[in-house]
């Protein structure tokens, strides 16, 4: 089990284009449309966004792994894939990419000569982003884990 720590504490005060992933619709009269700003504990903001450092992880050089880890993480937050897209450098195999979600997206940057990876989760609306955490935890096997959590758009 990865150590955990949270780095900066939280902040107060159609159709998925993926055939792999279930399409969220809703018919909302176009006046009703919802921002997708979201109210918790009497604060609104527009969603959160989880900073994460993973190190000592495995499979930071593996673009299929990333890709799975990516799509696990966005279905375990509720969210919705519109796209992803991963690029390898060489010669040293760091990756980096972003899938981007209707609710916003995550992004990674990898150094697998260092065993860090930097993922980015950042939603709004009712999807889940901590859920994320447990996915790529499990696909890495970091063995220190740093979180910064940070509300954005607060009203």
């Amino acid at each position: 089990m990865a150590r955990r720590e949270l780095g900066l504490a939280a902040i107060a005060g159609g159709k998925a284009l993926n055939p792999l992933m279930p399409a969220k619709t809703v018919a909302v009269p176009s006046q009703a449309r919802a921002d997708h700003f979201i109210t918790r504990e009497g604060v609104t903001f527009a969603g959160s966004h989880l900073i994460v450092d993973l190190w000592e992880a495995e499979g930071l050089d593996d673009q299929d792994r990333i890709e799975q880890a990516m799509r696990d993480a966005v279905e375990a937050a509720g969210a919705t894939l519109l796209h992803i897209h991963l690029h390898t450098f060489t010669p040293n195999g760091g990756i980096s990419g972003v899938a981007v979600l209707a609710e916003s997206h995550i992004s990674v940057h990898t150094w697998p000569e260092r065993g860090y990876a930097a993922f980015d989760v950042f939603m709004c609306g009712s999807a889940e982003p901590r859920k994320a955490l447990a996915v790529l935890e499990r696909a890495f096997a970091p063995k220190r884990v740093v979180v910064g959590i940070h509300k954005r758009g607060v009203l």
